[in-house]
């Protein structure tokens, strides 16, 4: 019993230390801050910005009520929305920087080695990633 004990820590211990479980951690932090960079722009950049053209509407205000004690708060869901909005472009725009990063780093280390000195398989294969390239 007690070996398979160990075995259960040991196997716990590889994946919340050498696993995805402690990158994934630190994508939840940084995922956190995120959040909080893009609420306080939503919130104390945006929102002002909005309220100008709208005449100072709050959107988290806006509500429908339907009848007594039937409220839709459409406003909120509105603000979620551009909430949202605001997070995938932020995190698209990180994506294609870090994209456009990669391809340059990777495209100077291909270039670091002449042609001539590459084996033939190599040669080849990096001709047929061309080519497969190009057909996109």
């Amino acid at each position: 019993m007690i070996h398979k004990t160990r075995g259960l820590w040991e196997e716990f211990k590889n994946f919340a230390i050498k696993g995805n479980a402690f990158e994934l951690a630190i994508a939840v932090v940084i995922g956190a801050s995120f959040t909080a960079i893009v609420n306080s722009l939503v919130a104390d950049v945006v929102t002002p910005l909005l309220g100008i053209v709208t005449g100072n509407v709050d959107f988290k205000t806006l509500l429908w009520e339907v009848r007594p004690g039937l409220v839709v708060k459409y406003g909120s869901f509105l603000q979620a929305i551009f909430n949202f909005l605001i997070v995938s472009v932020a995190i698209f725009a990180v994506f294609k920087l870090v994209s456009s990063a990669r391809k340059r780093l990777f495209r100077e280390g291909e270039q670091a080695v002449p042609q001539e000195e590459k084996p033939a398989q190599e040669r080849l294969l990096e001709e047929i990633r061309d080519l497969l390239r190009e057909k996109k």
